[in-house]
């Protein structure tokens, strides 16, 4: 028997949701292109955010003015309907980005959900601290570990827990076997689910949805019976509708 991926999970929710509110048939204008450094994260100080080094690019739907995100590594122009759009093949990192991206901007536009726009400037670097403060108050003075680096949070996490508390994980070449804020960066192909085993809560961002690495983790960290929480704009939908833990404190609507 095939087991249902989260992310089908998520489509198929949509379009009942789509169905019931009588805008599944209806063309709507699906524009995902991608978006410039400044556009997507603004000024921040700090340089070392993916996007900045044109490791990461986001795009983002807009639906009637309703605009949902997604980071991806294989940004795409597309114009579609809704349904054309959600009727994809999930075969591809470009084709997976459309749909979450549509998918946010869809839920923004109902009005069921908020923060499916990046925040910009000096918020993700707030953003990170916030992150470690939610996982102290929550969890208290635990191993934790990040799968996916995101700077601001790494840098607050080992401010927060200590170098020999954090475990990180990347799939950039560039990242790997390098040392970030004292916590030497693994391999995240070869090494999650040691990563997953010697921390106690589990920090994974939302992209993990748009590589298809998403649910092999999510089984790790329910096999070991860790905590966890899905960070930023790209897992909006999908952590509603599947009512899984998530936050992204600065994610707005405009």
């Amino acid at each position: 028997m095939t087991i249902e991926s989260s992310f089908e999970k998520t489509r198929s929710k949509l379009k009942a949701i789509l169905a019931e509110e009588d805008l599944f048939e209806t063309q709507v204008s699906v524009k995902a292109f991608p978006l410039t450094p400044e556009e997507a994260i603004g000024n921040p100080d700090r340089k070392d955010f993916p996007i900045l080094i044109g490791k990461e690019r986001m795009i983002e739907a807009v639906i009637e003015g309703a605009r949902g995100q997604a980071f991806t590594d294989t940004p795409s122009n597309y114009t579609a309907s809704v349904k054309e759009v959600l009727d994809l093949p999930a075969d591809s990192n470009r084709n997976r980005a459309i749909i979450i991206a549509t998918m946010n901007a869809v839920l923004r536009r109902l009005g069921i959900v908020d923060g499916t726009v990046h925040c910009k400037d000096n918020d993700p670097e707030k953003c990170g601290r916030e992150i470690a403060e939610h996982i102290l108050r929550k969890w208290g003075k635990v191993r934790v570990g990040q799968i996916g680096l995101n700077p601001a949070i790494a840098e607050h996490l080992v401010d927060t827990f200590g170098a020999e508390n954090v475990k990180i994980t990347d799939l950039n070449p560039d990242n790997i076997g390098k040392v970030k804020f004292g916590v030497t960066i693994w391999d995240g192909m070869s090494r999650t689910a040691e990563l997953v085993n010697n921390t106690d809560v589990v920090v994974l961002t939302g992209t993990t949805l748009v590589n298809d690495t998403f649910d092999e983790i999510m089984s790790l960290v329910d096999q070991a019976g860790k905590g966890y929480l899905i960070y930023g704009i790209t897992c909006a939908a999908t952590a509603h509708l599947l009512g899984l833990e998530n936050i992204c404190p600065y994610g707005n609507n405009a």
